[in-house]
C-alpha cells in the first residue's frame, strides 16, 4: 500500500508469491543482500528534492536500493527508498540495512545472509545492524591511515595470485597471466578510535593490481619496481580468502539492476512532487520483481535471460469471437512453449491448503 506517510520507501514484504515462485534457489544455504545508491538527474528548480549533490552543477534525486540474490540466481529488489539529491549515502543506512535483512528472511533466506556494500556504507552502525540480524557483512573500506598501515604490514610472501575468467594465457609458458594478488589480515580492528562497543575485529582482505596508469615511454628507463593499487574490504564471512574476494566482487550485480532502472522507468522522473517520484520508484521495483517472477515461472533459462524481448514484447494477435478472447501466437515461435507454460502456471487453480 502506498500512502503519503510511507511512499518514500518500499519493502518487498511477505507475500503469497514468495514461497511458490523459485526466485531465489539455494537461499536456504547462502544469500547475498547488496546495498547501493545512485543519482538520477532532474531538471527545474521547482522539482522537490532535486538538489546539487555529488555532481557539481547537476540537480539529482538520490534513490537507495537493496537487492537479494544467491550464487545461482539473479537479484530481486528487497527495498527501495527515495531521498533528496544532497543526502549522504550513509544517511539512515543502519535502518535501511535492517529492513533489507528482515525482508531476506521473509523471502525464505534461512541460511547464511551476507550483506555486501561499497565504502559509503562502511560504518559501525551498518555492522551493528548486521550483527543484530544475525547476518554477515562484506564491506569495501576505502583507504584511510589505519588501513594503509595494515596493508604495508603485509609481508610479500603472503600475497596469493588470483586468476580471473578473462585472464590471457602466456604464449611461452601457457600459464594464465593475471596481475592481481590477494592477501588477508586475519584480525583487523576497525573503528579503533571510537568507544569499545563500536570496535569490530574481523578479516581485512586486500586485492592489489598493477598500476598501469602511467605506461612506459619508449626510450626512457623502464619500471624499477612494480606499483600497485589496493582494494581492501572488511568481512566476517568464513569463506577462504580467494573465494571471499570473488564473492565480494560479485556485489557489482546490483549495478545491473540500477542500469535497468535508468533504461526504463527511471529514465525520466516527470513529476515535480517528491512523493510522486518516490511512488514511481516503488512501482518500478514492484514491476521489476513481477517480471523476475514471470521469468522464474517460465523456465530455468528465463530465470537468467532477457525477459522483455522473449516474454513481454511477443508478436501475438488477439482475436475476439463469441465473447471469448483468443491469443494467437506466431507459428514456429522459439519461445512459444515457455510463454504458454507461464500462462498455464499463472492461471492454474490454487492448490488446496
Amino acid at each position: 500500500m502506498v500512502t503519503p506517510s510511507n511512499c518514500t520507501r518500499y519493502t518487498a514484504g511477505s507475500s503469497a508469491n514468495w514461497p511458490h515462485t523459485p526466485l531465489l534457489p539455494g537461499s536456504g544455504e547462502k544469500a547475498f543482500i547488496d546495498v547501493d545508491s545512485t543519482h538520477k538527474r532532474v531538471y527545474g528548480r521547482t522539482k522537490q528534492g532535486g538538489e546539487y549533490g555529488r555532481f557539481k552543477g547537476i540537480r539529482t534525486l538520490h534513490p537507495l536500493l537493496a537487492t537479494i540474490c544467491t550464487p545461482t540466481s539473479r537479484p530481486v529488489i528487497a527495498t527501495v527508498r527515495m531521498r533528496r539529491g544532497k543526502a549522504a549515502d550513509s544517511r539512515g543506512s543502519p535502518k535501511f540495512v535492517s529492513e533489507a535483512l528482515a525482508t531476506a528472511v521473509e523471502a525464505g533466506c534461512t541460511g547464511m545472509r551476507i550483506l555486501r556494500a561499497d565504502s559509503q556504507f562502511y560504518n559501525a552502525g551498518v555492522i551493528a545492524a548486521c550483527r543484530r540480524s544475525g547476518a554477515r557483512f562484506s564491506l569495501t573500506t576505502g583507504m584511510n591511515p589505519s588501513i594503509k598501515r595494515a596493508i604495508h604490514s603485509i609481508p610479500d610472501t603472503a600475497w596469493q595470485q588470483i586468476t580471473y575468467p578473462t585472464a590471457v594465457p602466456d604464449p611461452e609458458t601457457g600459464k594464465l597471466i593475471s596481475d592481481a594478488e590477494v592477501a588477508e589480515i586475519p584480525a583487523y580492528t576497525a573503528f579503533a578510535s571510537r568507544k569499545k562497543g563500536d570496535r569490530v575485529t574481523a578479516r581485512l582482505i586486500v586485492r592489489r593490481v598493477r598500476d598501469l596508469a602511467k605506461p612506459a615511454v619508449v626510450g626512457e628507463q623502464g619500471e624499477l619496481f612494480p606499483v600497485w593499487r589496493y582494494h581492501p574490504f572488511f568481512t566476517d564471512t568464513p569463506a577462504p580468502t580467494l573465494k571471499a574476494e570473488r564473492e565480494h566482487r560479485h556485489h557489482a550485480v546490483v549495478g545491473q539492476v540500477i542500469a535497468d532502472s535508468k533504461a526504463s522507468a527511471l529514465a525520466h522522473l516527470a513529476s515535480g512532487h517528491f512523493h510522486a517520484n518516490a511512488a514511481w520508484l516503488i512501482l518500478w521495483a514492484m514491476a521489476y520483481n513481477l517480471l523476475r517472477a514471470a521469468g522464474a515461472l517460465t523456465s530455468a533459462f528465463h530465470a537468467k535471460a532477457t525477459l522483455r524481448s522473449h516474454l513481454v514484447q511477443d508478436p501475438a494477435r488477439i482475436a475476439r469471437s463469441a465473447r471469448r478472447v483468443t491469443l494467437h501466437l506466431p507459428r514456429n515461435w522459439r519461445w512459444q512453449k515457455a510463454w504458454t507454460h507461464l500462462f498455464d502456471t499463472v492461471h492454474r487453480p490454487p492448490e488446496p491448503a
